[in-house]
């Protein structure tokens, strides 16, 4: 194998390919990429079999081939290459990659214990993107990251009268995010998608554009495409049943605050500098106002008062300041709403001007 190709481009592609290979594992070859090249058209494959991304661009080809090389280190290389065209030949067990004066000789991997990924056998199903990922933004940051729990590290898709419905929770918040009017599943169809999988997903749309979605009965693939090539990331769906996210939603919270959503976020940076050794901070709700306060033993307090308006009895409640910030950037709109049925209950964050996202977050119990 024998190509040229724009350092930018190349590094870009190896890198979105890298972030499925395998870290470790029984396999040593997945540790590194595959590289096919036939024609113009070069394809950069990385995988850990349970997610696997494919990149296809177009280069100047001179000679058709396959080859599996160092995820890592080939990328670093070229990353560190000038800028300019970068020369990749493959030979039976090693890779030479130049630009300029510079040039680099790499052992590779055996191409033939590559795992190949068959082709999802599903329904195929096409939509725009823009919606998607703006949606995956919001809930992601709710999945749970503890792989000891596998169902919560992933993102429920489920079919609504409306449309599609994304739900994520690590067993402390809840993130819910409606898609009317994107029918990707059948009526009373949900799955359970990799939160890690949609993260690169979202990455990988960038700007948005179509999407094509195939679900099979244990794996799913989405594959965008541009002028210059595409990406297919296939994931192996979580098999088990979801927790039910509908009966943690109050449906009766008498107290309301109603505050404007960047001078809140801002505020929140600034007294959290405070809220240290998983310190909370309390939020003081009254007809006054709010005021954000954190206190840490042995190191100091900090608190600032915000202009808001608030229905209910005065009230204090204390989050996780990490998680209450998550939830407040993820939303959309010039205001949110804080609702609340006292210290101990669930608060739910919604943004007034749509009702298609809902944020619930557990309190902290404080003194």
């Amino acid at each position: 194998m024998k190509l040229r190709c724009e350092r930018d481009v190349l590094a870009e592609a190896l890198a979105t390919a890298g972030r499925a290979v395998a870290s470790r594992g029984a396999l040593p070859v997945l540790s590194g990429v595959r590289l096919e090249l036939a024609g113009d058209r070069l394809t950069i494959t990385g995988s850990d079999l349970e997610l696997t991304v494919s990149v296809e661009l177009s280069v100047a080809g001179l000679a058709d081939g396959v080859a599996v090389v160092p995820s890592r280190l080939v990328n670093d290389i070229v990353k560190a290459l000038e800028p300019g065209a970068v020369e990749l030949e493959t030979g039976d067990d090693d890779a030479r990659i130049a630009s300029g004066r510079s040039e680099f000789s790499l052992k590779t991997l055996p191409a033939d214990e590559f795992p190949r990924v068959s082709a999802v056998d599903g329904d195929e199903v096409r939509f725009d993107a823009d919606a998607l990922t703006g949606a995956l933004r919001q809930v992601l940051p709710a999945a749970s990251g503890d792989d000891n729990r596998p169902i919560l590290t992933g993102v429920l898709l489920a079919a609504e009268d409306s449309g599609l419905r994304l739900v994520a929770t690590d067993s402390y918040r809840l993130a819910v995010r409606d898609l009317p009017g994107v029918s990707v599943l059948s009526s009373g169809k949900q799955v359970l998608v990799p939160s890690r999988a949609l993260a690169e997903l979202s990455r990988a749309l960038g700007d948005g554009g179509e999407l094509t979605l195939r679900l099979g009965e244990r794996d799913a693939s989405f594959a965008t495409a541009n002028d210059s090539g595409g990406i297919v990331l296939t994931t192996r769906l979580i098999e088990g049943e979801y927790p039910n996210y509908q009966g943690l939603i109050p449906q009766n919270q008498p107290n309301l605050l109603t505050v404007p959503r960047e001078p809140l976020i801002e505020a929140l940076r600034r007294v959290k500098l405070l809220a240290r050794d998983a310190t909370p901070v309390r939020l003081i709700m009254s007809a006054d106002g709010l005021e954000l306060k954190a206190v840490t033993q042995d190191v100091g307090e900090g608190s600032e008062s915000l202009d808001a308006t608030y229905q209910g009895e005065d009230l204090t409640v204390a989050f996780n300041p990490d998680y209450l910030l998550a939830g407040i950037e993820a939303a959309s709109g010039e205001e949110i709403t804080l609702s609340t049925m006292d210290s101990l209950k669930p608060a739910v964050v919604r943004t007034p001007a749509s009702d298609d996202y809902l944020y619930l977050l557990m309190p902290v119990r404080v003194q």
